[in-house]
């Protein structure tokens, strides 16, 4: 049992929901990403994903983008967010760790390390899980078996627009959790439907077995609360990464934790 499913364990134990903030790596400096995670974890996140930069997000909106160019332009690349999980590591041995970015970054990695570096270079650094926004669940049999091989759950988005064939697929290959984008749109875009999500989470249930998040929209205690009443998971990133993007470099992770705590609270309460 590797460290995701040892987290939602607990977690279902003590009735929790979980906690997942998501930040771009080496944003807004090139060298905060260890600290700022290590503070989200004090505040009270149970899982993070860290996004790797990548120069056409498409899934993504501008928030996001903007923070992928910034990291991008500090010289962030997969190599970098790998040490950064690494040095994290060095103090946590507990919280997941889940890459979240697009295909194009891990193909590189391995073009430039020799083929399924990227497997075992992320294994090795203590990643957790791995959430391809561009990898389609029928095109990633083999890539999947290579990460579970390696304790790496590949993680898998499903959208309001899924149907119950593709969510089928989603669940013959994903594990760790899945992550239910509850808007049709790009990150950071639109307002929140709680009763849609409602609807929505019991015929993902039919299919999916594992535990189920829910982001895109989510911006504050009281949206986190409502989604938390129904999935097992609350990913909060673009209104983090607002939070903390014009901080001077000795705030950020100050700030990420006093944003978190009352969404922390709310899901507990």
């Amino acid at each position: 049992m590797n460290r995701i499913a040892m987290a939602f364990q607990a977690l279902q134990q003590k009735k929790r929901k979980a906690l997942i903030p998501y930040v771009t790596a080496g944003f807004p400096y090139a060298d905060i990403t260890p600290a700022l995670m290590h503070a989200m974890v004090q505040a009270g996140a149970d899982v993070i994903e860290l996004g790797v930069p990548f120069s056409d997000p498409s899934a993504d909106g501008s928030v996001i983008q903007q923070a992928g160019d910034r990291a991008l332009a500090l010289g962030i690349g997969m190599a970098q967010v790998l040490a950064m999980v690494r040095q994290f590591r060095e103090k946590d041995g507990q919280t997941p760790v889940v890459l979240m970015g697009y295909a194009n970054p891990v193909e590189r990695y391995d073009q430039q390390h020799g083929a399924d570096a990227f497997v075992r270079d992320a294994a090795a650094a203590g990643v957790d899980g791995v959430l391809i926004v561009d990898y389609p669940p029928e095109e990633c049999a083999e890539f999947a078996r290579k990460l579970r091989a390696a304790g790496i759950d590949l993680i898998f988005l499903l959208a309001p627009t899924s149907t119950d064939q593709r969510m089928q697929q989603v669940a013959e290959v994903a594990s760790g959790y899945v992550y239910y984008v509850s808007l049709k749109g790009v990150t950071g875009s639109g307002a929140l439907d709680t009763a849609q999500v409602e609807a929505m989470l019991p015929r993902i249930r039919e299919h999916v077995k594992i535990p189920v998040g829910v982001g895109f929209g989510i911006r504050d205690a009281e949206t986190a609360r409502a989604i938390g009443r129904v999935a097992d998971a609350v990913v909060i990133g673009s209104r983090l990464i607002q939070v903390i993007e014009k901080q001077p470099h000795e705030k950020v992770a100050a700030a990420a934790a006093d944003f978190l705590r009352p969404i922390r609270a709310a899901l507990d309460a």
